[in-house]
């Protein structure tokens, strides 16, 4: 069953055009070509990752970010409560009107304590400053090498100038070095976020994030076994030309540092509307779907090609209305630029900010409840 499934999905006739198989790839005459086998190496490498990302934000970004001023906001932990607890685990994070009265009868606090409670409780669950900052500089620090080192990769090969180039002698390409580097060490990275995912600061755009890594990871491992490396280096090149743009400016913001993290954003968001939404669809998905037909009849792996690739395309839409509405922002009132797809520490209201006021200066608080001195005399 397994080898009838796995001749099923290796059909030639499924990945090349018409003529074409693998036995053009076999290595010969000194020439060497990618293999589905050499995919395998990204798994360690996926693992070394995830090891020295532990060093690098232990030993690298936690003082970069000391060096930088990142400060910490003090948050004010919830008294135990098993009521408000089971309620928040079980039930919901953010409990309606009528669950908050429920709740108030229970256990005998105020509508505003338990909206407190509920507020402090969700800020402790937030991750912190530094996890973020961190995060963000292992990211920065990875794109911006693998730009640098993809851009020296390329910068000597003719298709990264005529994108058509890409297609002479298809699919027989003789593989580099540097392209079987450049390669694994990028599957093996996005590998690695799919491994620590759990562990990751997740965003509000979580979901659309996870089919990006899926639809990459995919996307480079099919086109390096049916031999589309020069279309696959010059994707990879592309994305990684603004990503650590992106990640400079998250550290500038989680440092404080509002004009430097402004106008990076705004470079950030000019470089990646050029290349995802000019460069990305109107010269390599325009290369890729359009002018193989005037060499080979379509096949199936020229449709599943074309397919991710429209997947990616419509997640860079999707982050593009995202940039595109904090860059306006900031250009028409000059606001600070916050990453939308963060949840926002919530701060508690005027309202409860008065309370707590008089709270303080009828008695202590702790943690938000008033513990009043009753050692008083009647006729006071």
């Amino acid at each position: 069953m397994v080898s009838r499934v796995s001749a099923w999905f290796w059909n030639e006739r499924l990945w090349f055009p018409e003529g074409l198989g693998w036995a053009d790839l076999e290595d010969k005459d000194g020439r060497v070509y990618a293999k589905a086998s050499d995919l395998w190496v990204a798994l360690p490498i996926a693992l070394t990752f995830l090891v020295i990302r532990q060093i690098f934000e232990r030993f690298v970004a936690t003082p970069l970010a000391l060096l930088m001023g990142v400060k910490e906001k003090v948050r004010l932990r919830v008294s135990h409560n098993p009521s408000l607890e089971s309620f928040y685990c079980n039930t919901t994070k953010n409990p309606t009107q009528s669950s908050i009265e429920s709740l108030c009868k229970q256990t005998g606090c105020s509508e505003r304590q338990v909206q407190r409670w509920f507020r402090r409780r969700r800020n402790q669950d937030r991750p912190s400053l530094l996890k973020k900052f961190r995060e963000a500089s292992w990211r920065f620090t990875f794109y911006l090498l693998a730009f640098i080192a993809g851009l020296a990769a390329l910068i000597d090969k003719p298709w990264l100038y005529d994108f058509k180039v890409m297609w002479d002698g298809f699919p027989v390409l003789t593989l580099l070095p540097s392209q079987y580097w450049y390669y694994m060490i990028e599957l093996g990275f996005y590998g690695s976020l799919v491994f620590s995912v759990a562990s990751d600061v997740k965003r509000k755009d979580f979901k659309e994030q996870m089919v990006h890594h899926v639809a990459t990871i995919l996307l480079i491992s099919f086109s390096w076994c049916v031999n589309y490396i020069r279309a696959g280096t010059l994707i990879m090149l592309v994305h990684d030309s603004s990503d650590y743009l992106l990640e400079s400016a998250k550290m500038f913001n989680y440092a404080g540092w509002r004009n430097a993290c402004n106008y990076i954003f705004i470079f950030f968001a000019a470089v990646f509307i050029y290349t995802r939404l000019y460069i990305f669809p109107f010269y390599i998905i325009y290369t890729t779907y359009v002018y193989p037909l005037t060499m080979y009849p379509p096949f199936f792996g020229y449709y599943f090609l074309n397919c991710l690739m429209m997947i990616l395309q419509c997640l860079h839409i999707f982050w593009a209305i995202l940039i595109l509405r904090i860059a306006i922002r900031f250009l028409s009132a000059n606001e600070k630029v916050d990453d939308e797809r963060s949840d926002k520490e919530e701060t508690d209201e005027s309202g409860d900010e008065l309370e707590e006021k008089e709270e303080v200066k009828n008695g202590l608080v702790q943690n938000g409840y008033t513990i009043h001195n009753n050692n008083h005399r009647k006729t006071e």
